[in-house]
């Protein structure tokens, strides 16, 4: 679609966009001379660590998804005998390859592949300083972030839609927290809420309330700074009502506001907001946000998403109508019906689906209305955004049959003339107890629930990530199903990119990903709103973790990805045991080398239940793949090799390199990874640092970084290698810098 002159989205053929993907292409010129001695003498050395970058190739399967054969050929997670091989013969053999003298030692992870059955992680809650002993942290919003520059990721916890402002002190009530970790101090974290001013509020009173919250650094001088957003303005009689704020770091993790006053404070941006996301749509360098919104009630009326640009030092404009972004209003029925009205949402997010270095704005639906996918850089270039919901098969799944709908089925029972009854089998329920349950009428509209914008799904979170190791971003989708509305509302699947243009997503069949849940008994719910993609066996195949909450029986849900692509449940025992799971943080909070886990909880809906926890305590999952002193001394472990990378934008960058694309080739596959600027049910964000599990892998062939500037031959970005960097460490990659760093190797 191109823009009207009114702002408004248009729609056209993908015909009429540019051309399919083509290989990045040559860096600047001032670049090439800058790199040019550095790249001579790594040819010089021996190998350079591993391929060149001609022969290190792309290595991931083919579109279709499969990815048994290049795991096959690469022999992730297939490695016999176990143990690591620190400096030595070996390692010095890799140092040599390397071509560099400042590297650390080499370490090789040796283990077996972690089977699934085995325990893989121990709930650290109280160790670490989170439980009732320490510093009680409850919630059921997450997010993780290093927000004092120590290299170790902080925890970020929220609780629920209460908009009311914290009191501190023995006898105070809170509803967030900010946990600094303790660091190379030793394991824990330890309260700095109140002495970091992220709750600060204008009139200097109490705590803030902070239901939304992301980070980024948005005036790009090298710290994370916090958006900290409101759900609702509604507060208890003679408490202010509160907006959502900015507030920047002052370099040692504590923040201010930003401003004299919030660019959010006007009434129109006060409204049920559900979820946010950093993002540099312009590739100017600086960071903006996109903001969902939704609205609860009786008789919701939604209103506009919106997308706000950032002047680079706290200020934030709006300009959704201006890129082509504004939605109409929820009313007019064919509005509603095409999809272009406003949407109740849930959560928002920003990802380059296609591949062309504009990011990409998603919005998804309470409601099972479509969700939203607008193609960044329009149609013919420049900043506007193409509305390709539909196109894409991002909207809903393509699963119309109304009729396993029991509430439709009983419908039809009382009456059997109505318009396509005859279509309508007999009812799977008894209906009169379907009806009481519904307070004495069925969840059914035979006008419009028979029409596709009634057939999607309730979607709270989507997730980027390139799944089958295509080269291309593809979809885990978290939604609320009951079984009383049936089939034709999405469950929680996985979209499949097919990397065109306009990006066709496939909705994959969860019976033949592994996927699909048996729940005991007639009657259940789904209650997935939040989760993560993460590998967390290092084997090199990324895994998912599904947060399910707010219904009898939902818990955390953890599964394993194989060696054909599909996955297999963990079982709790071996995995995670967490019930009414709600907002997940992941991090390597150890910085061991594997990816931790914090879980807020959930008590909605627990009256009369037995499966509720006591209260929405925060709980850490440590993943014990890895050690502290193992990885470290070089001695044993039990899980694949590794690699964290922490980005750092340059010229033309945002700092925090939120969009960046990371392509990382070791063992002849290539696995494609993103920054992400927050993202899914009312603001999730796991650590910045990018962590890859390299399974058998020792070496690092290549790392290719396309930075997230308006750079490059291609006008995707700047694209920027590295070659040998060491696996098994956290290493640090500037643009515009041709050697990494190693900022917590030992010296």
């Amino acid at each position: 679609m191109n823009a009207d002159p009114r702002g408004r989205a248009r729609r056209v053929s993908p015909r009429r966009r540019a051309s399919a993907w083509r290989p990045a292409g040559p860096a600047r010129l001032v670049r090439l001379v800058r790199l040019a001695v550095p790249a001579l003498l790594c040819a010089l050395a021996v190998g350079c660590g591993g391929q060149t970058d001609a022969a290190a190739g792309a290595g991931g399967p083919g579109a279709d998804g499969a990815v048994a054969d290049a795991l096959a050929a690469d022999g992730v997670g297939d490695a016999a005998g176990s143990g690591d091989v620190g400096p030595g013969a070996d390692g010095a053999g890799l140092d040599a390859a390397a071509g560099r003298a400042s590297k650390p030692p080499a370490v090789c992870h040796t283990a077996p592949a972690w089977d699934g059955k085995s325990a893989r992680f121990t709930e650290v809650t109280d160790a670490w300083g989170l439980g009732a002993s320490g510093g009680h942290v409850l919630g059921n919003r997450m997010g993780t972030a290093d927000l004092n520059g120590d290299g170790y990721p902080d925890l970020i916890a929220r609780l629920g839609t209460v908009a009311n402002r914290s009191t501190f002190g023995s006898e105070g009530k809170r509803y967030a927290w900010l946990m600094q970790n303790r660091g190379a101090a030793g394991p824990g974290f330890d309260d700095a809420t109140q002495a970091s001013g992220l709750l600060a509020t204008r009139d200097k009173v109490g705590g803030r309330p902070m239901q939304v919250a992301v980070f980024g650094d948005v005036d790009n001088d090298g710290d994370l700074d916090v958006f900290a957003g409101v759900h609702a303005t509604a507060a208890k009689p003679g408490e202010p009502s509160d907006v959502s704020e900015l507030l920047l770091n002052q370099g040692d993790g504590t923040f201010a506001l930003a401003g004299a006053q919030s660019p959010w404070a006007t009434a129109a941006y006060r409204k049920g907001l559900t979820g946010a996301a950093f993002v540099d749509y312009d590739r100017d360098g600086v960071l903006d946000l996109w903001l969902g919104y939704g609205t609860f009630g009786t008789k919701p009326v939604p209103t506009p998403d919106l997308l706000f640009a950032g002047d680079g030092k706290g200020g934030f404009k709006d300009v959704t109508t201006a890129e082509g972004l504004m939605t109409q209003p929820y009313g007019p029925l064919k509005a509603v019906q095409d999809g272009s009205a406003h949407r109740n949402t849930w959560s928002t997010n920003a990802c380059d689906l296609n591949d062309d270095g504009h990011p990409d704005l998603m919005s998804t639906s309470y409601g099972r209305y479509f969700n939203g996918l607008w193609l960044g850089g329009g149609v013919q270039g420049g900043d506007r955004f193409a509305d390709v919901m539909h196109e894409s098969g991002f909207g809903r799944d393509d699963d119309d049959d109304w009729t396993t709908n029991w509430n439709a089925q009983c419908y039809c029972a009382e009456h059997p003339k109505a318009a396509e009854c005859d279509k309508v089998g007999t009812p799977q329920v008894n209906c009169a107890s379907l009806k009481q349950a519904f307070g004495g009428s069925f969840r059914w509209n035979h006008t419009y629930d028979r029409q596709p914008w009634r057939l999607g799904g309730t979607t709270g979170t989507n997730i980027c990530a390139d799944l089958d190791r295509d080269g291309d971003f593809d979809l885990l989708q978290l939604n609320i199903v009951h079984s009383d509305v049936g089939p034709s509302s999405d469950p929680s699947h996985l979209l499949r990119n097919d990397g065109g243009v306009v990006p066709k997503l496939v909705h994959l069949d969860n019976k033949q990903t592994g996927l699909h849940r048996t729940w005991p008994g007639l009657s259940w719910n789904e209650g997935d709103m939040t989760g993560a993609v993460l590998d967390v066996d290092n084997d090199g195949r990324l895994d998912l973790l599904i947060a399910s909450s707010d219904y009898p029986g939902t818990r955390a849900f953890l599964y394993l990805q194989q060696a054909d692509g599909t996955y297999v449940e963990v079982a709790v025992a071996a995995g995670i045991q967490h019930t009414r799971a709600h907002g997940v943080a992941v991090a390597d909070f150890d910085r061991d080398g594997d990816l931790d886990i914090a879980i807020g909880s959930s008590r909605s809906r627990c009256k009369g239940a037995t499966d509720c926890p006591k209260e929405t305590q925060v709980r850490l999952y440590r993943n014990d793949s890895h050690s502290v002193a193992g990885t470290r001394a070089g001695r044993a472990s039990t899980g694949g090799n590794w690699v964290q990378l922490r980005l750092v934008g340059g010229k033309g960058s945002n700092r925090s390199a939120i969009g960046a694309r990371v392509r990382v080739t070791a063992g002849g596959s290539t696995q494609t990874f993103r920054v992400d600027g927050g993202h899914g049910h009312f603001g999730i964000q796991h650590d910045l640092v990018v962590h890859v599990g390299l399974g058998a892998a020792c070496a690092i062939d290549k790392i290719e970084v396309r930075w997230p500037d308006a750079g490059g031959a291609d006008g995707k970005g700047t694209v920027q290698t590295w070659l040998g960097v060491r696996a098994n460490y956290l290493a640090e990659l500037t643009q515009g810098v041709a050697v990494e760093s190693y900022p917590l190797a030992a010296k």
